[in-house]
């Protein structure tokens, strides 16, 4: 349980601390249903099958077309969860609330317009992905 508290309190930490021009220099890519509130920042992992959740690592932010239970150890290490498909009661959204996690489901095209490995941030709440400035 102490792995998934760090999360919740470093997105707590980045939301309470960025400045206004930070968030207006954000760039959604990305919209869909807020399914577990929460800001999340890391490193995109595309997974479209749980045949490859080996390739998850602690604190990457886990994009799927969607998840069922065999998706669950990727959650469980996961900073936060991104689909393409599912709704407020889907699979994703159910164990990232669990979990403490940020999620947003529903994005309908996640897995195209994310690249693997690129950094993003997710807001649970807003159901909005966005692109790290450099």
């Amino acid at each position: 349980m102490v792995r998934f508290k760090k999360y919740i309190v470093a997105a707590s930490i980045e939301s309470n601390s960025e400045s206004a021009e930070m968030k207006a220099d954000r760039e959604t890519v990305l919209k869909g249903i807020p399914a577990s509130a929460g800001i999340a920042r890391g490193k995109a992992k595309i997974i479209l099958t749980p045949k490859h959740i080996d390739k998850m690592q602690d604190g990457n932010i886990l994009v799927a077309e969607f998840t069922n239970p065999l998706f669950t150890p990727a959650i469980l290490i996961a900073s936060a969860v991104v689909t393409d498909k599912g709704g407020f009661l889907c699979h994703a959204a159910i164990i990232s609330r669990e979990m403490g996690i940020p999620c947003i489901v529903g994005t309908q095209k996640a897995t195209k317009v994310l690249s693997d490995e690129e950094e993003v941030i997710v807001d649970g709440e807003k159901g909005k992905v966005s692109k790290c400035q450099t």
